[in-house]
C-alpha cells in the first residue's frame, strides 16, 4: 500500500472513529450490548480459545461460573470497543473524571528528582485510557507507550492517532531502545508503559514466568530496559468501579530494576497481574492466545540451546 493510500485510508478510519466517538456514551454503550451479543451469542468470536484460557486458569471453578465469566467478558469486550472509539472525541475534563489515577504523587516525585519510572500493564480493563496519564503528570516528563504497528497500516495510522490524543508518546517496539537512550541523552525524564503480558516470539522467550500455576513464556524486554536506565519501576493495578469509570493505581515494584535480580521484576508483574484478574475475572483479554508457546515447544525447538536461552536476563 502506497504512503498516499495509508495517509488517504487512516484519515477515513479517523473521520470513521471521530463520528461513533462524537456519539454520547449512553448511546454507544446501547451499541456495546449489541456488539457483545453479536461476538458471544451469534459469531461466537474467539469462543474456543477464551474457555480453552478460562479452563486452564480456573480448573477447580465450576463450570458454569466459568460460563458466566465468559458472557460477562464479551459484554466488556464490548465496551472496550465503543470507549476506545470514545477516546477519540472525549474532553480533556470528561477524561480526567472518567479516567483516575492512584499513588500518583510519588510518581511524580520520582519524576522531579530527574529519574524515569517504568509502568508494567496487562491488557486489562480499557489500557487504551491509560494514555491519558499526561493530564495528570507535572509538566517536563515525556508519558511513552510501547506498540507494536498494526499490519493494517491505515488501522495503525488511526489508532496511534487516538493514542496520543492527550500527549502520549507512541514508541514502535523496535526502536525502543534506540528513543530511551536518546532521551537519556538529552536528559528527558520519562514514564513509560509496557503492556507486558503477551506471548513473545520463540526467540524473544528468556524467561518462563509462574502465571495461574503455569509455566507462561514472558516478555523480558521491559524489565532489561528498567536495568539498562536504572529506572523505577511501577506496577498499574486497574479497577472498574462501574460502567465507563476506571481507577488504575501505581504500585512500586521497585525503586531502581538495576538492583533486582535476573527475572525478580518479570515475576512480580505476572504475580501482581494474577491478582488483578482473580479480583474481576472479567476484564482481563481472554480472547488472546496467551499460552500458545508452550515450554515444551521450546525445548523441541532448540533443543541442547534451551538452557542458554533461559539464562540470559
Amino acid at each position: 500500500m502506497k504512503t498516499t493510500d495509508v495517509t488517504f485510508g487512516g484519515k477515513m478510519l479517523s473521520f470513521l472513529f471521530s463520528a461513533i466517538g462524537s456519539l454520547p456514551l449512553w448511546i454507544l454503550y446501547g451499541i456495546a450490548d449489541i456488539v457483545a451479543f453479536l461476538a458471544g451469542r451469534v459469531v461466537g468470536y474467539r469462543r474456543k480459545v477464551i474457555r480453552e484460557n478460562l479452563d486452564r486458569c480456573f480448573p477447580e471453578m465450576p463450570l458454569e461460573e466459568r460460563r458466566r465469566i465468559e458472557r460477562k467478558f464479551y459484554h466488556f469486550l464490548g465496551d472496550y470497543f465503543v470507549e476506545t472509539m470514545k477516546l477519540g472525541r472525549m474532553s480533556r475534563k470528561e477524561m480526567m473524571k472518567r479516567m483516575k489515577f492512584e499513588n500518583l504523587e510519588e510518581v511524580n516525585e520520582i519524576l522531579a528528582k530527574g529519574d524515569s519510572v517504568s509502568a508494567y500493564l496487562g491488557h486489562y480493563c480499557n489500557w487504551e485510557w491509560v494514555s491519558s496519564l499526561p493530564l495528570h503528570l507535572n509538566p517536563g516528563p515525556v508519558a511513552g507507550q510501547i506498540y507494536h504497528p498494526l499490519e493494517n497500516k491505515a488501522s495503525d495510522y488511526a489508532f496511534l492517532k487516538i493514542r496520543g490524543r492527550f500527549g502520549a508518546v507512541s514508541i514502535n517496539m523496535e526502536e525502543v531502545m534506540t528513543v530511551l537512550r536518546e532521551w537519556k541523552r538529552q536528559g528527558q525524564t520519562s514514564i513509560v508503559g509496557y503492556i507486558a503480558d503477551q506471548a513473545p516470539n520463540f526467540h524473544a522467550i528468556h524467561y518462563f514466568a509462574d502465571f495461574f500455576g503455569i509455566e507462561t513464556a514472558a516478555f523480558t524486554g521491559p524489565e532489561r530496559l528498567s536495568k539498562t536506565f536504572k529506572t523505577a519501576v511501577y506496577y498499574i493495578d486497574m479497577r472498574r468501579p462501574k460502567r465507563g469509570q476506571y481507577i488504575a493505581r501505581f504500585v512500586k515494584m521497585s525503586d531502581d530494576g538495576s538492583k533486582e535480580s535476573p527475572f525478580a521484576l518479570t515475576q512480580k508483574y505476572y504475580d501482581l497481574l494474577e491478582a488483578t484478574i482473580r479480583r474481576a475475572p472479567q476484564y482481563w483479554l481472554w480472547s488472546h492466545r496467551r499460552w500458545k508457546r508452550t515450554k515444551d515447544d521450546f525445548f523441541k525447538r532448540f533443543g541442547e540451546k534451551a538452557a542458554f536461552h533461559l539464562t540470559r536476563p
